[in-house]
């Protein structure tokens, strides 16, 4: 019999820093379907044993990391070591922070990198479990233009059609997914951006995309996905 998780932890965070993505509906919406689908044996349907490395993309203040370590505290088949990454240097001070005041400290690994391009390569064909909240807005103003990017930019700049930093997270992802089973990307869209044209080119890289959860906010519809390796 399995047995249903009445109680998650709250993490501690707080966020000191300007340029920092503070937790927010997107956030939330994340921490909350991993609450309705995480239990003593199994992480949305996957067994629990059987994940090795949990990435969280994109970490900002480290709550998504956080609270997916918090959870290692009280199910004992839980144990995949968790890593967090971000662009920004202050995200990973705040970060960091955020896991000592959790008392937590040096559970997490943290990198600081721009995607995966300083992963080392003892992570390729590693991670089971991958969570990306990636800036999402449309904006005319993306660096490939010579644009001059402020590192708030980064929160909520995904290039010109929404989407562009989300699709070359997916471009350079495939390696670092461990190919020996099967592997879970979790990631935020928005109703602002074309999403017929952002899943067909999900559908291009071999992805089978899941919508999960959606909540109406302002002006936009959020929307909680999970991809998958499709299966032809």
């Amino acid at each position: 019999m399995v047995r249903t998780i009445y109680s998650f932890p709250e993490p501690r965070i707080n966020n000191n820093f300007d340029d920092v993505y503070s937790p927010s509906e997107d956030s939330y919406l994340i921490i909350d379907y991993f609450r309705e689908n995480i239990d003593e044996n199994y992480f949305d349907g996957f067994e629990l044993a059987k994940i090795r490395n949990i990435l969280d993309m994109g970490t900002g203040t480290g709550i998504i990391a956080i609270f997916l370590q918090l959870i290692k505290t009280i199910v004992p088949k839980f144990s995949p070591q968790i890593y967090a990454s971000d662009i920004l240097e202050n995200a990973i001070k705040c970060a960091i922070s955020n896991e000592n005041a959790n008392n937590l400290e040096k559970k997490i690994e943290f990198i600081q990198s721009d995607l995966f391009k300083k992963f080392p390569s003892i992570l390729k064909n590693s991670f089971n479990i991958l969570i990306f909240n990636p800036p999402y807005l449309p904006s005319f103003k993306f660096k490939n233009e010579g644009w001059d990017k402020k590192n708030i930019d980064y929160c909520w700049n995904g290039g010109k059609e929404g989407f562009e930093v989300f699709l070359e997270f997916i471009r350079d992802v495939k390696p670092f997914v461990d190919q020996n089973q099967k592997f879970y990307i979790y990631y935020i869209s928005s109703s602002t951006t074309n999403l017929k044209k952002l899943n067909d080119n999900l559908n291009i890289q071999g992805f089978k995309n899941t919508i999960l959860k959606k909540k109406h906010v302002f002006f936009e519809e959020i929307i909680l996905n999970r991809l998958e390796k499709r299966k032809d």
